[in-house]
């Protein structure tokens, strides 16, 4: 059902863009943040993008290759710099360009697809390609519940370790290589700033040179660069056994950050106006209402994400792992 949905958004975004732009990028990903801090594992069974990009798998039709871990740490570290390039475009080109929204999202599922032909269920994409799978793991790390995997009827161990059933997970998590390291380093440090400076440029509707092009990282790359220093200082200053919560506090403070701009943006409070408004409420709503709402969702974040015990759940229930025997696929291919 929700690959039909994903489906339809596409559609949209290809023949109704107003339409399209509107479900894809002011209901959908407006509710994405809030899904990953609580749910990040009902998330990872019904992304449309998963759903597709495992077909090979389920068909039956995959080599069903693993990736090294050092293969994995290089994938993850090209999902967080592919975040970083790909979401300041949202104001030069994909908030209003249907075709273009349509076109990343068709291009990401096929590179997906493409991997399943060889590759090991989720391995290759969802946890390792996917520029959303680094954000997962940094709100996700404190789970409301788990829930059954919808995917996978056997683990076959296609990662290690497995973000789904690893109870816990962050960016930081078993960080043993320099891939790894840089990419913890990147999405633990960096989005809370490169959140901040996003939302301080508007959306370009005409876009002549390159500089103008360009100029839609300028703050997001700011924010970053500053998030980083504070985040390094940091660190000089507290013991390992503390690296946890200090992840934990720089989660609370992005997804925080980033509904405290984009709520008010989603009713026309927002700082540029027209930009982002899923429901324009001026002139029958107070502004005054906002900062009230924008308060209580940060005190919650970092309540639930920094103050709150760990409560040792995973996102998704592991299914039994299936026999050591080699699949006549895998012998075929070793």
């Amino acid at each position: 059902m929700f690959w039909c949905v994903g489906a339809f958004i596409v559609s949209a975004l290809l023949f109704y863009p107003s339409l399209g732009l509107l479900l894809f990028w002011n209901i959908l990903i407006p509710v994405a943040p809030a899904l990953l801090v609580l749910a990040p594992g009902l998330w990872r069974n019904i992304c449309p993008l998963a759903t597709t990009n495992l077909l090979p798998r389920h068909l039956n039709l995959s080599k069903e290759k693993k990736l090294s871990t050092k293969q994995l740490a290089i994938l993850n570290l090209i999902a967080v710099l592919s975040l970083y390039i790909l979401v300041p475009l949202r104001h030069a080109v994909f908030n209003n360009n249907g075709f273009a929204t349509a076109s990343m999202l068709i291009s990401m599922a096929v590179i997906g697809v493409t991997a399943g032909f060889f590759y090991e269920w989720k391995s290759v994409w969802c946890s390792g390609l996917c520029p959303i799978h680094p954000v997962e793991k940094l709100y996700g790390e404190n789970v409301l519940f788990t829930v059954p995997n919808a995917h996978c009827d056997k683990c076959m161990r296609c990662v290690t370790a497995c973000p789904d059933a690893t109870p816990n997970v962050n960016p930081g998590s078993g960080v043993k290589n320099v891939y790894q390291k840089i990419t913890a380093f990147l999405i633990i440090g960096g989005l809370p700033g490169f959140i901040w400076g996003w939302f301080h440029i508007p959306d370009q509707i005409k876009l002549t040179t390159f500089a103008e092009f360009f100029s839609v990282y300028k703050l997001p790359m700011l924010g970053l660069m500053v998030s980083l220093f504070i985040y390094s200082l940091i660190k000089i200053f507290i013991s390992r056994k503390d690296n946890n919560k200090l992840t934990a506090f720089f989660a609370a403070s992005g997804v925080s950050c980033y509904y405290w701009y984009r709520i008010p943006s989603l009713f026309g409070f927002g700082i540029f106006g027209s930009d982002g408004v899923l429901v324009n409420l001026r002139g029958i709503t107070s502004v005054n209402v906002f900062p009230i709402v924008t308060v209580a969702t940060t005190m919650f974040f970092f309540y639930w994400l920094f103050l709150r015990k760990p409560n040792k759940k995973s996102w998704l229930i592991r299914p039994e792992y299936a026999s050591k025997r080699m699949s006549v696929k895998q012998k075929l291919s070793a």
